[in-house]
């Protein structure tokens, strides 16, 4: 499909999605959350890619909602043509949850301002690298809203509640050194450095690595977030390790470390999930 607010290149394995408003510095309008979803709709149907890097054109990352409609920007009564509906569904959440259920890593790399949904929606992801001329906010109780796109479950588990209580109750922007101290990110490039370091770490994986290996090992971590024993782990990933270890994959992998050889992964994460796949309950919004 042809995007508006997008540019979605796929090279070598790896998906460059380009948030593509910078006359809007990369702003998050409702347009922008249809194709983000759409992008990964594909992204996951699509073998060919492997890893996603998400980046934005021009000097922002995405500062946020696009505020055109001044101080009716989040009053839903005004901005959606059916307001009345039984489903309030942030859209800023629809996108993380998204991303949250990709099946390929995700790679966040922050050109430039992050601000609001900008950041938020960017905490599902599995890494994020940053521009020395980054900056984040979580800018809410400035703006006289509240978190949003699942940020309340994301933030304090990436970065713990203490520091995610300081920048959400100050509201302030801050620089992306903070953001590495902080663990927001992973680490800090200059500003024509960032996207050669992200497209070397999405290398490693797609030359190195097992697709399928790589679509169970990031959903069993990220769903073990909520487990409430190690029990569930271990019940999950006892499965996992069986079917992958009887796997053409798994006898690729020990036979081309012993040939000393790069390795030619077969199974496809589209086609040949296992049978336990998904073990989790899906979780309807109502």
């Amino acid at each position: 499909m042809s995007y508006e607010t997008l540019d979605y290149q796929v090279n070598d394995g790896i998906l460059t999605l380009t948030l593509n408003r910078p006359d809007r510095m990369n702003a998050f309008n409702g347009a922008m959350c249809r194709e983000l979803i759409a992008a990964f709709d594909a992204a996951d149907a699509d073998d060919d890619v492997r890893v996603v890097i998400m980046t934005g054109a021009g000097k922002a990352f995405c500062a946020g909602a696009d505020l055109e409609k001044g101080g009716d920007t989040f009053n839903r009564h005004k901005r959606q043509s059916e307001p009345e509906g039984n489903t309030l569904r942030d859209g800023g959440g629809t996108v993380s949850l998204r991303i949250y259920e990709c099946t390929k890593p995700v790679i966040g790399a922050f050109n430039g301002a992050a601000v609001g949904v900008g950041v938020t929606m960017t905490l599902p992801m599995d890494i994020r690298m940053a521009s020395t001329k980054a900056k984040f906010g979580f800018v809410f109780a400035r703006r006289g809203i509240t978190m949003e796109a699942c940020s309340s479950w994301f933030l304090p588990r990436l970065v713990g509640p203490m520091q995610a209580a300081e920048w959400v109750y100050t509201g302030r922007v801050f620089s992306a050194e903070e953001a590495l101290k902080g663990g927001l990110v992973l680490s800090l490039h200059e500003p024509d450095e960032l996207l050669p370091a992200a497209y070397e770490l999405a290398k490693e994986i797609v030359e190195n690595t097992s697709p399928m290996s790589t679509l169970l090992n990031r959903q069993l971590m990220w769903r073990m977030m909520g487990a409430d024993h190690p029990m569930e782990a271990h019940k999950v990933d006892s499965r996992a390790i069986a079917f992958m270890g009887e796997s053409a994959d798994a006898q690729e992998g020990v036979q081309s470390f012993l040939e000393k050889r790069p390795p030619q992964f077969k199974l496809s994460p589209s086609k040949d999930r296992p049978p336990f796949y998904p073990w989790w309950d899906e979780r309807p919004f109502k």
